[in-house]
């Protein structure tokens, strides 16, 4: 029986980000990352589990080759960084949570070994001492919180020398006691800045020379914080927009910059962006952008949440919109700027119950 591989991915920071850090929006940004990671898998390798902040792979009986093996790590790495800068870039949450996940890292254990399996409710699970022996290499003395440790045992696997040096890695030799076994490994510290991290995209901020067409304000007994959560976040939309027949988005995803989301309301279909502009400096904002408002070019709407106390806060939506043709600006001149008034208000009034009631 061929050797197997062994490789777990773990987020290193993840008891402290968790513990720390407001409870929704932490789930929503590791299950992100583990997403990721998994997306990132060029080997093919055979998921076991998810553990929590890890990812358990394996490869049977089959180990990569020593090339292979190298870019597969890399590739996670990249991905996990890309992932974690187009976060920071994006964020208009300020929230804990959104704000430290930078400070996430990723450690990657790699181990070989020949694979029993037990079965559990149909499900075919990698067991035995080597799956034990990964783990534990978890545990270890590696001065860092961001590297790769191979397994001495895997290092021979794919002739890959302890000092093997490269613009991404720098390995060194280590070893740990486990159950007063001595297991030798090496390890590379991983430089973020070594890789070539992806580009994504970044919404640019919007800027108007003219006033909003619509400006409605409105004060509410809860900090701008708590009132900027109610607003993004989308599972609680229906409880304060009157007419929302359905609403689709990604619910495994923070609201930043450039996600999108789907309304019905009243029948109508509505695809929306999330965009910002030039904020004020004691104001929170979030903005969202369609083109699919009826009549109209496009249509922009803008939150701007201003603390007035430690519980309470003013909400002022700003709304602008595209009108090009003839009959646009008579339908908007007659009858549309009343009409999207009367919308804001309702859904206005309609967040303020609903603050009521949590508050």
């Amino acid at each position: 029986m061929s050797k197997s591989l062994l490789f777990i991915p773990d987020i290193s920071g993840y008891t402290k980000f968790i513990q720390t850090t407001e409870v929704e929006h932490s789930q929503h940004v590791i299950s992100e990352l583990l997403e990721v990671l998994l997306n990132a898998n060029t080997q093919e390798l055979e998921l076991a589990e998810i553990e929590g902040d890890a990812l358990f792979f394996y490869k049977e009986n089959e180990i990569p080759s020593q090339e292979n093996l190298l870019a597969q790590i890399e590739a996670m790495f990249t991905a996990f960084y890309s992932h974690l800068k187009m976060l920071e870039k994006n964020r208009i949450c300020p929230c804990n949570a959104c704000a430290t996940a930078p400070n996430l890292e990723l450690k990657i254990i790699a181990h070989s070994g020949h694979l029993q399996h037990i079965e559990v409710k149909g499900t075919r699970k990698p067991f035995g001492q080597q799956v034990i022996e990964a783990h534990r290499l978890l545990k270890n003395s590696v001065e860092s919180d961001n590297y790769v440790l191979i397994s001495r045992t895997l290092a021979l696997d794919i002739m890959l020398s302890p000092y093997y040096s490269s613009k991404i890695y720098r390995f060194r030799q280590g070893s740990d006691s486990y159950d007063d076994k001595e297991v030798e490994y090496i390890y590379s510290v991983i430089d973020p800045k070594e890789l070539k991290l992806r580009s994504f995209s970044q919404p640019k901020k919007v800027s108007f020379n003219r006033p909003a067409n619509i400006v409605v304000k409105k004060e509410y007994p809860v900090s701008a914080t708590e009132l900027l959560e109610y607003v993004t976040n989308y599972t609680l939309r229906h409880y304060w927009t009157e007419g929302l027949d359905h609403l689709d988005y990604n619910k495994n995803e923070v609201t930043r910059l450039g996600t999108e989301h789907a309304c019905v309301v009243n029948g109508k279909h509505l695809n929306f962006i999330t965009v910002t502009k030039e904020g004020r400096t004691e104001s929170l904002i979030y903005g969202e952008f369609t083109e699919d408002a009826p009549v109209l070019n496009g249509y922009y709407q803008f939150y701007h949440f201003k603390p007035t106390g430690e519980n309470s806060c003013e909400m002022e939506i700003e709304a602008y919109w595209k009108a090009t043709s003839l009959i646009q600006k008579l339908f908007v001149l007659l009858v549309g700027k009343n009409l999207f008034r009367k919308n804001i208000e309702k859904a206005m009034t309609g967040l303020l119950h609903f603050t009521e009631k949590n508050v």
